[in-house]
């Protein structure tokens, strides 16, 4: 009867491995379909924004890097206590107004990063963006599997949830400025430059770049 019990216990500590590996699959399957369907309409709206510098001819020179659920990570979130507007500048000279929104510190690959959010001063009037934020940033993959200008995340003001904010670099994107001139592109502050390797998100465009008509 011992024997049987034994069994019967080992068995069902089995079974219930087996069940949380299938969730855990499951539940990572279900993350890359989401990117994809994220990835695949990022792409459409090249082809569906008159302004964009891509169109379908382009798309199969834009890349990524596998999706990755470990970049997807909860920050602390600090807000600005003085959030007066500064002249961001951009790689075509020009300057935008923006203000910093606050600050995140996010664990990522077992190392701890800050970063300045950013919030443009001319869309926040604008009620359709005013729960815009920007992200952008550089990283050691700039020049070489990504673009060398660094990318950019879109983050929502109302995603703050407990003091914490979820940022999910598999969302990375690369600004207009890699695929053709022309283009007025914040260029990321240094509070933003960072000291390591963050595979995911867009990687880098290998069309010829282009010129914008003026």
């Amino acid at each position: 009867m011992k024997h049987i019990l034994l069994g019967a216990f080992s068995l069902m500590i089995i079974l219930t491995a087996c069940n949380n590996k299938t969730k855990e699959s499951s539940t990572s399957n279900d993350y890359e379909d989401a990117i994809k369907t994220h990835r695949n309409h990022y792409l459409q709206d090249f082809i569906q924004d008159e302004r964009a510098p891509l169109d379908s001819t382009d798309l199969p020179d834009v890349h990524f890097f596998d999706a990755d659920e470990t970049y997807v990570v909860e920050c602390i979130f600090t807000e600005a206590s003085d959030k007066k507007p500064f002249a961001m500048a951009t790689y075509s000279g020009i300057t935008k107004p923006y203000q910093v929104y606050g600050y995140l510190v996010c664990p990522i690959k077992g190392q701890e990063i800050k970063l300045e959010l950013y919030q443009n001063q001319l869309m926040a009037s604008v009620p359709a963006y005013a729960d815009h934020l920007f992200l952008p940033f550089k990283d050691l993959t700039n020049g070489e599997e990504s673009y060398g200008g660094g990318r950019y995340i879109d983050v929502k003001a109302s995603s703050l949830k407990y003091g914490k904010m979820k940022i999910d670099f598999n969302k990375a994107y690369n600004p207009w400025c890699a695929y053709s001139d022309g283009y007025n592109c914040p260029i990321p502050p240094i509070a933003n430059h960072l000291d390591i390797i963050i595979t995911s998100g867009e990687s880098k465009y290998t069309g010829s770049k282009k010129n914008r008509p003026q």
